[in-house]
């Protein structure tokens, strides 16, 4: 992983619906560096109506996790993401934009 401003480790882990402890592979761990401070993107997407707050975290966590691999990975012979390249682009900047229209 090349080095970057901002690493994260991102941890995810079940609930369970019995409240009882997991047993087993209980969480999935492992980090990402990014040139973006996450934690002020999710301050931008906070005036982004229609959103409740973990679906705001999980939009931001989401959109920059695969925005990341696919810009990782843009000069590969076999670019599995270059059909998506160009609609996640868009998407990225129309909620950019929601969100300075937001504020």
């Amino acid at each position: 992983m090349s080095t970057t401003p901002h690493r994260y480790r991102i941890t995810v882990t079940p609930i369970e619906d019995d409240g009882l402890q997991c047993n087993g592979r209980c969480t999935i761990e492992f980090e990402h560096g990014c040139h973006d401070d996450w934690m002020r993107i999710l301050e931008n997407v906070q005036r982004q109506r229609g959103f409740s707050g973990d679906e705001r975290a999980a939009l931001v966590v989401g959109t920059k996790l695969l925005s990341g691999l696919m810009l990782d990975h843009r000069k590969d012979s076999d670019d599995l993401f270059a059909g998506l390249r160009p609609p996640m682009m868009e998407f990225i900047q129309t909620l950019k934009q929601r969100s300075r229209d937001a504020g």
